[in-house]
């Protein structure tokens, strides 16, 4: 039998924009039949709820608030919870997978670094970074910048995008060959809330012993099943094109120019 993960999601204790709790996260995952779920939160440069003029280990113990109390419950109902994070830069957001509170401590300097330093750090103690949503675009957003060079796969479906968004990014994700998982992005655990295939995962068929497995399968570009509708990423004629950039090798946007849904 499948094992079933959810690959991203906020709690309110880590997100300013989450509204469960890590517990209440943890019972809903366990009451619809997932196996684990990984907690998300917004990292400093993104939607934190974390206030920013703290010393960096109050900050870090608030952060990882969220994670540690999805992962009480979680030791208490049976379910799965891993650590991770979501981090921002200008628009594009990365989760990174692999690491973990002790490592944040010991690394106040990750708060100021830029794509291919996040991407290098983070293999260098073992983990692994996915581009998360990459052809969102929102009201905030200025444009779509495509992390080809500084991440290891992509979410290439999303609860929290359209349809069409996700179309391109499993299309994108082909071309180039890159690992794909999808999350729901989920801020709000609750009855009622989601309907029948809202809600987004990955499924495998060896259950994760540890986030190092995930990682593994990541790096090594191993199968990795998506939880999403059957039609999550069909296109019809005369669907809009995204704009897209690349960014380039010194993190410059970069005109696509191309077709994504062709």
């Amino acid at each position: 039998m499948p094992y079933r993960y959810e690959t991203h999601l906020h709690t309110c204790q880590g997100s300013a924009c989450g509204t469960s709790t890590g517990r209440e996260h943890a019972r809903y995952y366990k009451e619809i039949g997932y196996q684990g779920i990984i907690v998300t939160d917004h990292f400093f440069r993104g939607n934190t709820a974390v206030p920013r003029n703290l010393p960096w280990k109050e900050r870090i113990e608030l952060f990882c608030s969220g994670y540690e109390d999805a992962l009480a419950e979680g030791q208490k109902i049976g379910l799965d919870v891993f650590f991770g994070w979501e981090q921002n830069f200008n628009g594009d957001e990365y989760l990174v997978y692999g690491l973990d509170k002790a490592w944040l401590l010991a690394h106040p300097e990750m708060e100021h670094w830029n794509r291919r330093q996040q991407l290098e750090g983070v293999h260098a103690a073992g983990g692994c970074v996915v581009q998360a949503h990459p052809f969102r675009m929102r009201s905030y957003m200025t444009h779509i910048g495509l992390g080809l060079r500084y991440c290891d796969g992509i979410e290439t479906a999303n609860g929290g995008n359209d349809a069409l968004q996700d179309a391109a990014a499993w299309r994108y994700g082909n071309e180039f060959g890159l690992p794909m998982i999808a999350g729901s992005d989920n801020h709000l655990s609750a009855p009622g809330k989601w309907e029948a295939g809202q809600i987004f995962g990955i499924s495998l068929e060896e259950k994760l012993t540890s986030i190092h497995d995930l990682v593994q399968l990541i790096r090594q570009k191993k199968p990795i099943g998506l939880v999403v509708p059957e039609d999550r990423f069909a296109v019809q004629p005369g669907d809009p094109e995204p704009e897209a950039f690349w960014l380039d090798e010194e993190e410059k946007l970069v005109a696509a120019r191309r077709s994504w849904l062709a």
